[in-house]
């Protein structure tokens, strides 16, 4: 059943879509919106990139159910963050906007790299950079003129301080010390005996996984719980402050105010990692003013669904980073 043309289309969907599943919330500005449903199945990506058809058939029940809730006869703006739009998304933007019309009446669509959404969510519409770092990393930077982006690349090319990263590191200092060479870690080499077993075994445990960069980015908190004690593990925290700071640098815009933001899961490990990279930040980009992120991908969906549906947004359009779809004229 097609809920077009039922209602006064007053309503806007705001989505996040990850890694680890789906986030969805209904509202209209102006109103508090619903609570989040969750999905914690990913979205499918195949030959097409992102697939379209998977989404609509997890996103269409859990949005008739928060109609009622939201108090909203109909929707009339949809903001979808979504991972890879950049690099998997054409199947997305071919197809998505118009099975949204088609199920529920929205108009205008928006259709969002993540990473746009975390900078959103931890910055809203002003100029700055934002460092968005879990298993990858990514920094995203405008002047609300454009958008610029550096790494994340993945954990073979790139994502530079981020948890698989601090991960890898972590557990290449464990089999220095293992074989005896310089640079290795006692403490590491411990911590990864009682994560993985006999580190001998870990290629033959590690390589043949499809999830490798969670694998890596699961020992990252052993890292930091090391870093305070051990020189090695303090080390590659350093390290990967400058590795994030550098990618900041990157996309900070140079002149005028700026305002640079953390967020992801990564700085969940504290001190041990931010304290060495708020001082590089510091160092890097004196310009920039530091603050807490206010909220995270979902709250930045909500953010710009809300400006779109007032016509107010004015975060910078790109097709790979943030696609708005209208009404056709006439």
């Amino acid at each position: 059943m097609s809920l077009h043309g039922t209602g006064t289309g007053e309503g806007f969907l705001a989505v996040d879509s990850g890694g680890s599943g789906l986030r969805v919330v209904v509202g209209a500005p102006g109103r508090v919106h619903t609570a989040p449903r969750e999905s914690r199945v990913p979205v499918r990506t195949g030959a097409r990139g992102i697939d379209p058809g998977h989404l609509m058939e997890q996103l269409t029940p859990m949005v008739r159910a928060l109609l009622p809730e939201a108090g909203v006869t109909g929707l009339d703006t949809a903001v979808v963050g979504a991972a890879g739009l950049a690099t998997l998304g054409d199947a997305l933007r071919a197809e998505l906007p118009g099975a949204l019309e088609r199920e529920f009446g929205v108009r205008t669509v928006a259709l969002v790299a993540d990473a746009v959404t975390a900078y959103t969510g931890a910055l809203g519409p002003r100029p700055g950079a934002v460092v968005a770092a879990g298993t990858g990393l990514i920094a995203i930077g405008t002047d609300l003129e454009s958008w610029r982006r550096a790494d994340g690349w993945g954990h073979l090319l790139g994502d530079c301080g981020g948890g698989a990263w601090i991960g890898r590191a972590g557990l290449e200092a464990a089999l220095r010390a293992h074989d005896g060479r310089s640079g290795g870690s006692a403490a590491l080499l411990a911590r990864a005996e009682e994560s993985f077993g006999p580190v001998r075994e870990l290629p033959g445990r590690l390589y043949p996984r499809t999830d490798r960069p969670a694998v890596l980015a699961s020992f990252a908190p052993q890292v930091a719980a090391c870093a305070g004690s051990d020189p090695v593990a303090g080390r590659i925290l350093r390290e990967a402050a400058r590795h994030m700071a550098d990618s900041a640098a990157a996309v900070c815009p140079a002149e005028g105010e700026a305002h640079v933001s953390l967020t992801g899961g990564l700085f969940r490990m504290g001190a041990a990692l931010v304290v060495p990279l708020e001082e590089e930040l510091r160092r890097r980009l004196p310009h920039a003013r530091q603050v807490t992120a206010a909220g995270g991908p979902l709250e930045g969906s909500v953010q710009i669904a809300t400006e779109l549906a007032r016509g107010s947004l004015t975060l910078p359009s790109d097709e790979s980073m943030l696609y708005v779809v209208t009404p056709k004229r006439g």
